[in-house]
């Protein structure tokens, strides 16, 4: 199946909503990216169709519903939260964006929240990938708060760790100082190198999106993604797996280590001097193995 034209166009989905997406690169390897957050964007992969060029890769990124460039329902109407608010309707929601898109045998990227989305789409929509990427996301949450919540005692002193987790007991999360505590794992596991993210004057996080699925941070993940767990299907994933995660990182290495060895055709790669935000702390790394790796897996088709 053939790509559509190239640049950015809006998917209308048929719920009727409306979703940003732009297609970038020339290259055989068609490659497609799920966002993080819950309720992030498609800007930390601003750049991919640039720098996979040299392997032959075409990019297809797009906004999910509720992030920033496409259309954001009411989520304050019960009805739309019931809808859409779930990982079924995001994983179907690929299939569609594939479906409207007209990709098929592509090779699917998900960082953090989108490799929840990318494992799920495996395993039910997976004749249709030539392989799967799982950027800085494990399968399963259970082993993500047990390391953010070993981060935080080891990176702060008893006294700051008993305060955090009194303001969260209050749901005090505007405070200050609170707020002051929260930035600084961003500074350190989130993004390892110094200030590398993409800004805005305001902020764009579909924040409804974000404390339905996750919580009020990345400390306090009380939504609707703390029980998913996938630990005892990932055998099942046929596809040729990458598995990519930075060394100083919020996901637990461990996890990916045993993710490695259970999916049946997986290779793991640690990103050196790079948290969760790889492709933004170390993207010469980061590049040149994820590039390399898609070339001679499609050259195996």
């Amino acid at each position: 199946m053939k790509l559509n034209p190239q640049g950015t166009q809006f998917v209308t989905l048929d719920n009727g909503y409306h979703l940003w997406t732009q297609t970038q690169g020339t290259g055989d390897i068609h490659l497609m990216t799920l966002h993080g957050g819950p309720g992030g964007t498609n800007e930390v992969f601003e750049n991919f169709a640039e720098e996979l060029a040299p392997y032959g890769v075409t990019v297809t990124r797009y906004d999910q519903l509720g992030s920033w460039f496409s259309d954001q329902p009411d989520f304050s109407d019960p009805d739309n939260r019931e809808k859409f608010l779930n990982i079924d309707y995001y994983v179907n929601e690929v299939e569609e964006v594939r479906q409207k898109l007209g990709i098929d045998h592509f090779y699917l990227l998900g960082q953090s929240w989108g490799g929840v989305l990318a494992i799920e789409y495996a395993l039910k929509y997976g004749e249709h990938l030539d392989g799967l990427i799982l950027s800085s996301m494990i399968d399963n949450l259970e082993e993500y708060l047990v390391n953010i919540n070993h981060i935080r005692d080891t990176m702060f002193t008893p006294e700051q760790v008993s305060y955090m987790k009194q303001i969260e007991l209050a749901h005090d999360f505007d405070d200050p100082a609170y707020q002051q505590l929260v930035a600084e794992l961003g500074e350190n596991y989130l993004h390892h190198a110094s200030d590398p993210q993409p800004k805005h004057l305001i902020s764009v996080l579909g924040t409804p999106v974000y404390n339905y699925f996750q919580g009020d941070n990345e400390f306090v993940m009380v939504g609707a993604l703390k029980g998913w767990d996938r630990r005892g299907d990932i055998y099942r994933i046929q596809t040729p797996t990458y598995l990519t995660f930075g060394g100083h990182e919020t996901m637990p290495l461990d996890a990916a280590k045993r993710m490695a060895v259970t999916i049946p055709n997986a290779k793991l790669h640690i990103t050196p001097d790079a948290g969760h935000g790889q492709m933004l702390d170390n993207p010469q790394d980061y590049f040149r193995n994820l590039g390399e790796w898609l070339k001679e897996t499609a050259s195996h088709k």
